[in-house]
């Protein structure tokens, strides 16, 4: 099942290949959760969610809720009045002024299938800044909000920074991460899904709650480019290296294949885990 939200770096494309890494069990647990792709195709009875995106968050515990009522009420944006360049802007304008909570995730969708490439992006001001897409049809995601708002009662909602996140889990669980990925050249560093930064500083610190969530008995798996920092910072665990297609770009006719790959942290039980680690 296709996320009913586009995204840069949605991995419904290698959703397969993930899951023969996380297997199934009682619960999965996403730090970054994203468009939701792998959690939408993951077989666990309990799934822990989570973003530092607030807007995003908020839209999956409205469409959790509300279900088919919120479904019916975003399809009202996606009238042919409302596929043009002036309107568009007085919306993102009106969703940038922070309205009425449900009318707020309700623009989020229509922004997102009506922006440029589908970007969820935010300036440092914590602006949402995608320019207008130019689409000739939009289509409304009805059947993709259904699958996730009946598959969403299991799963809990949780903006907050992914530490806070791996710091909670327990022996058992698996932890499927999916950060903004490491530049693969100068030109190539988007990390902007939200107001906040994600560089360096944070690619190793994820690294070392990887190692730490392992060591109390989680699986963890991280998924990033393959770039010469990445196998660097991922040295011991192990790792699996491929060709993606790349579905984000400027320019239709440059989007070509990107080598990613999947870090596997095993569970390496201590029995020993103290107060002073957590």
């Amino acid at each position: 099942m296709k996320p009913f939200l586009k995204w840069a770096g949605n991995k419904i494309h290698i959703v397969e290949r993930i899951q023969k890494q996380i297997g199934s069990g009682k619960r999965l647990i996403e730090p970054f959760v994203g468009s939701g792709a792998v959690f939408l195709n993951a077989d666990f009875e309990e799934f822990v969610l989570c973003d530092t995106n607030q807007d995003l968050i908020h839209l999956f515990e409205i469409l959790k809720a509300e279900g088919n009522n919120f479904i019916d009420y975003c399809r009202g944006f996606f009238q042919k009045e409302n596929n043009c360049e002036d309107r568009y802007y007085e919306l993102r304008e009106l969703f940038n002024s922070n309205p009425e909570p449900t009318l707020k995730a309700a623009l989020l969708v229509y922004l997102n299938r009506h922006c440029y490439n589908g970007l969820i992006r935010y300036n440092l001001q914590g602006r949402f800044n995608t320019p207008f897409g130019r689409y000739k049809t939009i289509y409304f995601p009805k059947e993709e909000m259904l699958y996730f708002h009946e598959k969403a009662q299991k799963a809990i909602f949780t903006c907050q920074d992914f530490q806070k996140t791996m710091l909670n889990a327990q022996a058992g669980d698996v932890i499927y991460c999916d950060p903004p990925y490491a530049p693969i050249s100068k030109t190539a560093n988007f990390t902007s899904y939200s107001a906040r930064p994600f560089g360096t500083i944070e690619q190793i610190r994820l690294v070392k709650m990887a190692w730490l969530a392992a060591k109390w008995g989680s699986r963890v798996i991280i998924s990033n480019h393959a770039t010469e920092f990445t196998r660097e910072a991922y040295e011991g665990a192990e790792v699996h290296t491929f060709p993606v297609r790349r579905h984000i770009s400027c320019k239709g006719n440059s989007r070509g294949t990107v080598k990613e790959l999947l870090a596997i942290f095993p569970e390496n039980p201590d029995p020993k885990r103290t107060a002073n680690e957590e």
